[in-house]
């Protein structure tokens, strides 16, 4: 079962006098990767790694480390420790010792899985892909309720009648939700999967 974070975490270590820091948050969307990237990263520091996992998709970075010997291993972290829907950015200040290829990607997934290990996990339920349109007058009330159902919205479109949703329901949820929407809409408003 994959899991993703609870809570954004850290984890520092020295190795060979150069200095690693390893951020670590939770996603909600894959746009959140890059800004978090770009608001933590350090002009100061050497390299600025990164790899993020959000489904199926995935981006990694060496940022000038030999390839391969930085954002694949904190990529290989993040599948590793199961996560999902996680960016992890790793910081590292050189401090006059070459670690070679090898311990640059033992010092980079190293600190990358012990910040991951560090941090409060939660499971991610397994969700498939429905949508609906809703009506303005339900819309609202809908928003309000799709925590209770566990399901998040990955897509609105507003139009002349209402909004158009796609949404990430667990499979258990999908036949309560599909009645509830049901009632509020007074059968007008069903889900369909995708």
């Amino acid at each position: 079962m994959p899991f993703t974070l609870a809570a954004p975490c850290e984890y520092r270590e020295e190795i060979r006098k150069s200095r690693f820091l390893a951020l670590a948050a939770p996603l909600n969307a894959e746009a959140e990767a890059q800004a978090f990237i770009a608001a933590r990263r350090d002009a100061t520091a050497s390299h600025n790694c990164w790899a993020w996992r959000f489904g199926e998709q995935y981006r990694f970075s060496d940022d000038g480390e030999p390839g391969g010997t930085a954002g694949r291993p904190i990529l290989a972290a993040l599948d590793g420790q199961g996560c999902d829907r996680v960016v992890l950015l790793v910081i590292r200040w050189y401090g006059g010792i070459p670690l070679g290829t090898g311990g640059l990607a033992r010092a980079y997934g190293g600190s990358a899985a012990k910040c991951l290990q560090g941090g409060e996990r939660l499971a991610l339920l397994p969700r498939v892909r429905a949508g609906c349109r809703c009506g303005f007058s339900e819309w609202p009330l809908l928003q309000s309720r799709l925590v209770e159902f566990a399901a998040l919205v990955e897509g609105e479109t507003y139009g002349a009648e209402g909004v158009d949703l796609v949404l990430a329901v667990p499979e258990a949820q999908l036949i309560p939700l599909d009645r509830w929407l049901g009632d509020i809409s007074r059968g007008r408003s069903r889900l369909r999967l995708l």
